[in-house]
């Protein structure tokens, strides 16, 4: 997919005229979905339901609100069932998912998509969730039914892997570029075929410009996200490790480079004990 028309998908998925009955946003300590989402308000011409489980105000553009944070799933449904309208789309928004039952997460989400609504729900990466016995984790189930999936992370990071090590032990940098206006916008757009396409975006909210950082790619599976979980020990390897192991010179290219020099001939170096028989005719040590 080219560039130019990375670009038009994701001002149609933030202005809701492309068909994702379920848009997914992941984020995490190091950036906030806040201006994601006030992305999708300001550009999507529709009411905007919000159910909360975190806030019990309702903002100034939520054209309806729900105090989540006691109220049962069946209560939560029937609000969006009972406002939903063949008329017009609404925008239904959850400002977190992680408050939800692993278990139940399917058969909620399923009862809140509708040819009428588009859900755009967050979830915290960094939010620890309890884990069932041969059941996927809450992430993988969410990315495997969501239409479309946006991670945020920050711009400008130096050391991933330290900045990680101190987000997990809560300890947040006083200066830097975490949960700032400007951040990187990951984007996957699954097709209705179950092919994923990953779309990356520099994206700034204050001025709504939102540039590409590379080519489209099609999906592929991730050999970190395929090892995790199997044993007790980590098996995947972090960014600086990948990156260490790149620039390692391998033994053999040098030996290549050495013996493109000749070309295609067969270079060979007689040694002391070589057994050399000088009356065979079908010898030839040249």
């Amino acid at each position: 997919m080219s560039v130019q028309n990375s670009v038009v998908l994701l001002s149609r998925h933030l202005s809701l005229k492309e068909v994702s009955p379920f848009n997914l946003v992941v984020d995490s300590l190091n950036q906030s979905a806040y201006y994601i989402i006030q992305e999708f308000v300001s550009n999507a011409n529709a009411p905007v339901l919000l159910l909360s489980f975190e806030n019990s105000l309702p903002p100034s553009w939520a054209t309806e609100f729900m105090d989540c944070s006691g109220a049962q799933l069946k209560e939560v449904i029937k609000f969006i069932i009972d406002r939903s309208s063949k008329i017009q789309k609404k925008l239904v928004i959850i400002d977190s998912l992680n408050y939800i039952p692993c278990d139940e997460l399917t058969s909620f989400m399923s009862s809140l998509v509708s040819p009428f609504n588009t859900v755009l729900a967050v979830y915290h990466s960094n939010c620890p969730s309890p884990q069932l016995t041969n059941y996927p984790s809450p992430l993988s189930l969410l990315n495997y039914i969501a239409s479309a999936a946006f991670y945020v992370e920050p711009e400008n990071v130096e050391d991933e892997e330290d900045n990680e090590t101190s987000i997990n032990k809560l300890i947040l940098p006083i200066q830097g570029t975490l949960n700032g206006q400007k951040f990187t916008l990951k984007m996957i757009k699954k097709k209705k075929s179950g092919k994923a396409w990953q779309h990356e975006f520099s994206f700034d909210s204050k001025m709504h410009s939102y540039v590409p950082l590379r080519k489209a790619k099609g999906s592929t599976e991730d050999d970190d996200e395929l090892l995790k979980d199997l044993t007790t020990f980590n098996l995947g390897t972090s960014s600086k490790q990948r990156l260490a192991k790149e620039q390692v010179e391998l033994p053999f290219m040098e030996a290549q480079a050495e013996l493109g020099k000749v070309g295609g001939a067969i270079v060979y170096q007689f040694e002391k004990d070589d057994d050399y028989d000088e009356e065979d005719p079908y010898e030839d040590p040249f």
